[in-house]
């Protein structure tokens, strides 16, 4: 077992598994995409995937794109925005190619708690996606 950034929790092989082939992947995953990837490292059962993912998911280390029911790595699990929690990303996916990128930005994530104050509204995540063409796709 291997120490997460920033914490004192120990990540089980199948975890480390499924984040390492979520930080190779060249965009979201499903959770069938990954147990196929992983029959070779021992998966056999998509409960196992959805363990792994379950986990990480709570630590900040991946996150899940609602819209595509796929998964992607934390790329800022380090530097999340001071007073924002893990769960509260922003994502823009390309309708093109497919990419996504992950970006966390305060000024948009503060709107929406802003918004949920007056409205007396307790946010338990908050994921935004935007969809659009990256500057590859678009050009």
């Amino acid at each position: 077992m291997k120490e997460t950034a920033g914490t004192d929790t120990t990540l089980t092989k199948n975890q480390e598994l499924v984040r390492d082939a979520l930080s190779r992947a060249d965009g979201p995953l499903g959770a069938y995409d990954l147990l196929d990837r992983l029959r070779d490292d021992g998966f056999r059962a998509p409960l196992q995937v959805y363990r792994a993912l379950d986990k990480l998911q709570v630590l900040g280390l991946v996150h899940r794109v609602e819209s595509l029911n796929a998964f992607v790595a934390c790329c800022h699990a380090d530097e999340a925005p001071r007073g924002l929690p893990h769960g509260e990303m922003c994502f823009a996916i390309c309708q093109g190619c497919g990419s996504v990128t992950e970006f966390a930005d305060e000024t948009a994530l503060r709107a929406l708690q802003h918004w949920a104050l007056g409205h007396e509204f307790r946010i338990l995540t908050a994921n935004t996606e935007i969809k659009g063409l990256c500057r590859t796709c678009a050009s």
